[in-house]
């Protein structure tokens, strides 16, 4: 993990999540389905480009946290697969947004579950990319786990 950078499937899988993220909140789905083909298209490509910037900059802080910390990790790997985490874990729950809305019940309670699920992961690839113990690899993914439940998570509440 500590060899790998991961920029190729962290910027597709970060930026084909941010093409769909428009459609799991209801407001911004609901602007982009009504709005004309020519308008609608910079709606999702902004949002794509937006979401791949953001998760690269949380991940620049997650690893300069986890160096601040003692870690001795590359940046590469670090921003990389926190992307993809960021990613991959947020899936299921905008699936079901993108048709159920985000203020279903149910899509909270997944929204909540796969938020947990991401910073245990998150925690565990810190921890073992810059060889930190869980706490202080909790600490250095707690900005990137704050950013993500309040800008994407709650974001639909």
């Amino acid at each position: 993990m500590r060899d790998y950078t991961m920029w190729g499937p962290a910027l597709i899988v970060t930026f084909l999540y941010g093409l769909l993220a428009v459609f799991g909140f209801d407001g911004a789905r609901k602007d982009a389905i009504n709005a004309t083909l020519s308008n609608a298209i910079p709606i999702v490509l902004t949002t794509a480009v937006a979401m791949v910037i953001s998760a690269f900059i949380l991940g620049v802080v997650t690893h300069t946290l986890a160096r601040q910390l003692g870690g001795d990790g590359a940046w590469q790997p670090t921003v990389g697969l926190s992307m993809l985490i960021m990613s991959l874990t947020d899936a299921p729950r905008l699936v079901f947004a993108m048709f159920f809305g985000g203020d279903a019940t149910f899509v909270q309670m997944l929204g909540w579950a796969t938020w947990v699920a991401g910073g245990a992961l998150l925690t565990l690839m810190v921890g073992r990319s810059h060889d930190l113990p869980w706490p202080k690899a909790l600490g250095a993914s707690a900005i990137q786990l704050i950013a993500l439940l309040s800008i994407v998570k709650l974001g639909t509440v």
